[in-house]
């Protein structure tokens, strides 16, 4: 992660700063979203030799992801309430097979570019899981637990 720090501030990024190990990255840019996806894939490309997905919200479009959590009234644990960040929307058959896969005690709300998911029994076992995980989306995506939407969104805030 610093190495990832160093590389983000030296191609002109502010305030660049990290969470956790898995790639977490909050900083200043006056480039639209997708416009720092595709420079920044560039950057880890060519200077760490790294094929990486990279997925980009505003600070505004994360508060509008946290405002509007629909399983907030239903998920108590925020390491079993998962939300995955998509690139594009999702193909309409996709998101039907990602609900038919939830048991009777997951919850899944797809809701525009993200999808809210909630496994009360964990995520080790979960069918619904392992659709999110994979690369059967159909989009470019990344999952994030409650507790890191939440801690990325205090710091873009500081």
């Amino acid at each position: 992660m610093p190495e990832l720090r160093e590389l983000l501030a030296g191609a002109g990024f502010d305030d660049v700063r990290t969470y956790l190990q898995s790639g977490n990255v909050v900083l200043e840019s006056e480039l639209a979203p997708d416009e720092l996806e595709r420079n920044v894939e560039h950057l880890i490309e060519q200077q760490l030799a790294l094929a990486m997905t990279v997925i980009a919200r505003t600070r505004d479009e994360l508060a509008d992801v946290v405002e509007r959590n629909p399983l907030g009234g239903v998920a108590d644990n925020p390491k079993r309430h998962q939300v995955s960040f998509l690139r594009d929307e999702l193909d309409p058959a996709v998101a039907e097979k990602l609900q038919d896969a939830a048991t009777p005690s997951e919850h899944v709300v797809i809701d525009g570019r993200e999808i809210f998911a909630w496994h009360p029994d964990g995520v080790a076992r979960s069918k619904l899981w392992g659709r999110l995980a994979g690369k059967d989306l159909g989009v470019a995506a990344t999952a994030r637990n409650w507790t890191t939407v939440t801690t990325l969104l205090q710091m873009a805030d500081e």
